[in-house]
């Protein structure tokens, strides 16, 4: 087990875990919406799946809401 930072909490997952992995685990919102970013850098949505995590890595799901006037 490995502890990484998401959104804010410590939380311990397995060891070489995707991004695309994570985004089930935390059972995330509309996840076709939502931009990940790994260490202030934004993760391609084409490599979620291929892109692991590491021990300390900070994790955050951001969504970008539309509308207005």
């Amino acid at each position: 087990m490995m502890k990484i930072t998401v959104a804010g909490e410590e939380k311990e997952v397995k060891e070489g875990i995707t991004v695309a992995e994570l985004i089930e685990l935390e059972q995330v919102e509309t996840p076709e919406y939502v931009t990940v970013s790994v260490n202030d850098e934004f993760a391609k949505r084409e490599n979620l799946s291929a892109q692991t995590l590491a021990e300390g890595d900070t994790v955050e799901f951001l969504y970008f809401m539309g509308g207005g006037r």
